[in-house]
């Protein structure tokens, strides 16, 4: 009787002592795993902090958007953030646009333009100058870069030279198959751009209201500029949406995604 009670005496201590074992054991694991993730993070904000860090631009979070960078996944997050703030979105452009900042304008309660710049052309494209602010003027800088230009060079064999429009700002409702409604146009804050046409350098011009509907490579570039538009604004609309849009596209830096 006394045997077995020292017995189990004993495999109580040695399963006490196990368990002790298994906590300090998962203890220096834990300590081990912190450690490591310490490193890692540290490691982590040097290569992308630091100012010699061999991290490209294009992949590097805490580099602000450059619109001659190559695109990658981090571009369209970039994007956002800087057309989210005038001054960081001015920045990004610099270099990249013929525009003249002017002070914001403010026609009523529901229509004005802040961050409002005159802009004149984009990359190597000139336009006819119009009042925009700088989330439209960037997101066509970017535009024209990555999607127009290289579209031209496959499609047309030369290089785009204008971009044609119907204006940004326009202090009015938004129109419908339908009629007119009460609800104001994105235009009316200068959110929108409406493209209708495009000029090359080797002096071709086309127009979304003749070119969009054929089988040649005038339209297979209105196709092509429509579909990259969709990369860069955050709502397209193009002649395959309604009647209301066959002679342009309507281009917004606010939406919820529809690329049509």
């Amino acid at each position: 009787m006394r045997h077995a009670k020292r017995q189990a005496m004993a495999q109580d201590a040695a399963k006490t002592k196990g368990k002790k074992v298994k906590r300090s054991l998962a203890l220096i694991r834990g300590l081990a795993a912190f450690f490591v993730v310490g490193l890692l993070g540290f490691g982590g904000y040097q290569l992308v902090m630091h100012p010699d860090t061999p991290l490209p631009q294009q992949w590097n979070p805490a580099r602000p958007l450059a619109v001659s960078d190559p695109v990658t996944p981090l571009t369209t997050w970039k994007l956002n953030r800087a057309v989210a703030d005038t001054t960081t979105c001015l920045a990004a452009i610099d270099g990249f646009a013929s525009l003249q900042v002017m002070t914001d304008l403010e026609d009523s309660g529901q229509c004005g333009i802040a961050g409002r710049v005159d802009l004149r052309g984009v990359g190597q494209s000139r336009l006819v100058p119009f009042e925009t602010r700088c989330a439209i003027a960037l997101r066509m800088a970017m535009w024209e870069r990555h999607g127009l230009q290289p579209a031209a060079r496959d499609i047309m064999g030369t290089a785009l030279s204008r971009v044609e429009h119907f204006g940004s700002y326009s202090c009015r409702t938004m129109r419908t198959t339908a009629g007119g409604t009460s609800r104001m146009s994105t235009h009316a804050t200068a959110d929108a751009i409406d493209i209708s046409g495009f000029g090359f350098a080797d002096g071709r011009r086309i127009s979304l209201l003749r070119d969009w509907d054929g089988a040649d490579a005038d339209a297979a570039f209105l196709r092509a500029a429509r579909d990259s538009a969709c990369d860069w604004f955050r709502l397209t609309l193009s002649p395959d949406y309604n009647a209301l849009h066959a002679d342009h596209f309507h281009l917004q830096s606010t939406g919820w995604g529809l690329c049509r």
